[in-house]
């Protein structure tokens, strides 16, 4: 049976968007700049938040928005300062040229070519990619 994708709302005003239970993550690329979109989605009741980002070469880069080392917290995410992430429990400085490129350590956990689908027109992130990831999302903040 064929899953419908539908595609994420985006709330002119706010520049967020919205993912639904049981679908597949779809992002337009043409919202993605380089300052970080931060894009919150829920599955199976677990809040989980996707970053997407323009490096400085103009390639789409993606990562869930928690730490590798840190995602036990509550406060370990990233927020945008300048042209780097700062994860909010340790402190650390990831460039967001290494967006989804650089794993281990204090990054952002990458989603990989092989998690997500990337064309001219959307950033596509299958669900069961974003069910593989919800546990490092179990200790993470409580709202976005």
């Amino acid at each position: 049976m064929h899953r419908k994708i539908l595609a994420v709302l985006i709330l002119a005003l706010t520049a967020s968007y919205t993912a639904y239970a049981s679908t597949d993550l779809v992002i337009p690329a043409s919202t993605i700049t380089q300052n970080a979109s931060f894009i919150p989605a829920e599955v199976d009741g677990t809040k989980i938040e996707v970053i997407a980002v323009r490096d400085s070469q103009g390639s789409i880069r993606t990562a869930y928005n928690t730490c590798q080392v840190c995602y036990g917290s509550e406060t370990a995410y990233y927020k945008q300062s300048g042209n780097f992430l700062v994860c909010q429990n340790c402190g650390n400085r990831f460039s967001m040229n290494h967006v989804g490129i650089k794993s281990g350590g204090c990054n952002p956990y990458p989603i990989t070519e092989s998690d997500r689908t990337l064309s001219a027109d959307s950033i596509i992130i299958p669900y069961e990619s974003l069910v593989k990831a919800k546990v490092i999302f179990s200790g993470w903040r409580i709202e976005y």
